[in-house]
């Protein structure tokens, strides 16, 4: 794996028109957030404060970013019904929204036939591309970037296509 992969600081600092966002699995596993999953689960509560120390960073990033004049999108595609943890996303979505994100749900049964790359990534400016692999447990397995023209162009029509028929988070009912 490419030892010099930005963090997510870098490549959104970078980006200078576009940053787009494709998740594709239907549950993740970051240590980062099983407090917060495992809290939301038993009580049904979710951290909704962007000035928190869990949130904080991200928002402030992507406030940054916005004030830049950068687009900020971010598309999930998920099986419905929904797992507990596309839930736990969907709760927390309007701190995204407030801090600039745009963000739409596809239904995984309509992206049959999206080409779609194998891997979540982050897109910047339609050139520049930070792969998230996950473990199969879906724990982070590390970042990868790259910046091969082909896989960019893939990952740009992929993302525009799941854009397209996207349903806005306001509109998005989780079942």
């Amino acid at each position: 794996m490419p030892q010099n992969v930005p963090s997510f600081a870098e490549l959104l600092d970078s980006a200078e028109r576009a940053a787009v966002h494709l998740e594709m699995r239907d549950a993740y596993g970051v240590a980062g957030e099983a407090a917060d999953f495992a809290r939301w689960k038993s009580t049904g509560e979710r951290d909704m404060d962007p000035g928190s120390p869990d949130w904080a960073p991200w928002v402030e990033l992507i406030r940054r970013t916005v004030a830049r004049g950068v687009t900020v999108r971010r598309a999930r595609i998920v099986s419905e019904p929904v797992s507990d943890y596309i839930r736990f996303e969907h709760a927390g979505t309007p701190v995204n929204l407030a801090a600039g994100e745009q963000v739409r749900w596809l239904p995984r049964r309509r992206a049959s036939d999206i080409a779609l790359p194998g891997n979540d990534f982050w897109l910047i400016d339609d050139r520049r591309i930070r792969w998230n692999h996950f473990t199969g447990d879906g724990a982070s397995g590390g970042g990868e970037f790259s910046e091969d023209q082909a896989a960019a162009t893939l990952c740009a029509s992929a993302f525009e296509a799941v854009w397209a028929r996207a349903i806005p988070h306001e509109d998005f009912k989780v079942r």
